[in-house]
C-alpha cells in the first residue's frame, strides 16, 4: 500500500483522485477543508499560502505527491494587476516549490510527482497571462526538477483544458457559456474531474514507470487538433 501526499484533495480534481485511491492506498491530505473526506483519511490542515506543513504527521517515506491548488484569472492583460499576477504565481508556484523543498527527502526510490499546468502555456490564449505565467514556471521547473532526482523520483505535468470544477465555475455558470465552450473542443465537451483524476493516477502507479519529465496534455484534443 502506497502512501500519497495530496495538497489538495477536498474537491474538484483532488477530490476525484482521493476517491480513486483511497481504498487501495494510504493518503495524506493537507488542505483547508476537510468536509468531503471520508475518516479513513488522514487530513491535515494547511493553507498553502501561508502555511509550512508539519511533517511530523506524515510517514517517514512517501510513494507519490500531487500539489493540487491552481487559480484561474482571466482578464485583458492592460486590466491584469501586477498583484494579481504576484498571487497567482505565489499561490501556483512558490507555494509548491515550498512544499517540495519540505518533502522531497521523504520522496522513496521510484517514487511520483504529479503537478497541474494549463493548455494556455503551450497554446497562446487571450486573457491567460497570469495563469499561463505561473503554470509556465511548474513545466520547467519540473523539467529540472525531474532531471535531478532521476532516476529516484519522476517528476510529471498534466496539462488540462476547462474542467467543469468550482474553480471554473463562472465560466460554466450558464447554458450558453457552457456549450459555447464545448464547442471549442475537438472532442465536443469540456473536461470533468475523473478525466484529469485518471491521468494524475497513471502517472502515480507503476505502469508510467517509464515516464518523467513530460507534460501531458489532457485538453479534448483543443492543443494539437483544428476541426473547427
Amino acid at each position: 500500500m502506497k502512501n500519497i501526499l495530496l495538497i489538495g484533495g477536498s474537491y474538484g480534481i483532488g477530490q476525484s483522485i482521493v476517491e480513486e485511491l483511497k481504498e487501495t492506498h494510504k493518503l495524506f491530505v493537507a488542505s483547508r477543508t476537510s468536509e468531503n473526506l471520508q475518516q479513513n483519511i488522514t487530513h491535515i490542515p494547511f493553507d498553502v499560502t501561508v502555511d509550512e506543513l508539519d511533517l511530523s504527521t506524515l510517514p517517514e517515506k512517501l510513494d507519490g505527491f500531487v500539489y493540487c491548488p491552481g487559480s484561474i484569472n482571466l482578464k485583458p492583460f492592460k486590466m491584469m494587476s501586477l498583484e494579481t499576477m504576484k498571487d497567482d504565481m505565489h499561490l501556483n508556484f512558490f507555494s509548491l516549490v515550498n512544499v517540495i523543498k519540505g518533502i522531497i527527502s521523504k520522496m522513496n526510490d521510484k517514487s511520483s510527482i504529479v503537478f497541474f499546468s494549463t493548455i494556455a502555456v503551450g497554446t497562446g490564449m487571450p486573457y491567460h497571462t497570469s495563469v499561463a505565467a505561473s503554470k509556465g514556471a511548474i513545466e520547467g521547473f519540473a523539467k529540472s526538477l525531474a532531471a535531478e532526482y532521476a532516476p529516484k523520483i519522476r517528476v510529471n505535468v498534466v496539462a488540462p483544458s476547462l474542467v467543469d470544477t468550482p474553480l471554473a465555475k463562472r465560466l460554466l455558470n450558464n447554458d450558453k457559456k457552457r456549450e459555447a465552450m464545448n464547442q471549442r473542443h475537438p472532442l465536443n465537451r469540456i473536461g470533468n474531474a475523473e478525466d484529469i483524476a485518471q491521468t494524475a493516477i497513471f502517472l502515480l502507479s507503476d505502469k508510467s514507470s517509464w515516464m518523467s519529465g513530460q507534460i501531458i496534455g489532457v485538453d479534448g484534443g483543443l492543443s494539437t487538433l483544428n476541426v473547427h
